[in-house]
């Protein structure tokens, strides 16, 4: 993984989830789970509305995650072993507004972080200013230990910031319903309503944008620009 740049990485035990399954009929027991860090410079100016800049930023990261992915199921296979690389970002079940399976589960399994208020994957190098790309295997990998707790401390300025008012501010725990913190129906329809230009209104940021654990990273980003 360093060899492709990424350093926020792990391995998920998934034996017990209901993961996709290939051409085999086979479901996989273990995931890759990898982070890929958004621009901190773009996601630092989404706290007033995503902008063309982080549309093109969100397109640009997934599209990176799917070429990782892809080689790294590519290269899997080669091992002799079963692998399947899940699209960063695609809506296999539009009505309830979900993929193959939550990316956020394989990471949170893999101990890559934690779920926030926002409903985000919270890391500690790049808190939520990231994005994630899994790739399922049979490969039986040394699996971090899952990372069940949230975080968040009394810090609420997602929910506060979210202008869909679509965060109910409840804390996560594993297996929690993803609509015990977020409104789904709602945070779509606001995004249809106002950003329908970026990205066919599949992207807001506003929560992200103004979390404590991603404003960090572009503190951090701007004292080595100044040095």
């Amino acid at each position: 993984m360093e060899a492709k740049k990424i350093h926020v990485w792990g391995t998920a035990d998934l034996r017990g989830f209901s993961t996709p399954s290939d051409h085999t009929g086979n479901t996989f027991p273990y995931a890759v789970s990898f982070a890929v860090p958004v621009n901190p410079d773009i996601m630092g100016r989404v706290e007033n509305g995503p902008d063309k800049a982080y549309a093109d930023e969100y397109v640009r990261v997934n599209h990176r995650i799917n070429e990782i992915s892809n080689a790294m199921a590519a290269e899997i296979k080669a091992s002799g072993f079963r692998s399947m690389a899940l699209a960063a970002s695609e809506r296999s079940d539009p009505i309830n507004m979900a993929g193959d399976f939550p990316h956020k589960t394989a990471a949170t399994r893999a101990g890559l972080g934690w779920i926030g208020l926002h409903c985000q994957l919270i890391t500690y190098p790049y808190g939520p200013w990231v994005r994630l790309g899994t790739v399922f295997t049979d490969m039986e990998l040394p699996c971090g230990p899952p990372l069940e707790k949230n975080l968040c401390g009394s810090c609420r300025k997602c929910v506060d910031a979210c202008p869909a008012n679509a965060l109910t501010g409840r804390k996560w725990v594993p297996g929690m319903p993803r609509e015990d913190i977020l409104n789904v129906q709602g945070c779509d329809r606001w995004k249809k309503e106002h950003y329908l230009s970026y990205v066919q209104g599949h992207i807001c940021g506003i929560c992200t944008a103004v979390c404590p654990f991603g404003r960090s990273q572009l503190k951090r980003s701007n004292n080595e620009k100044s040095r």
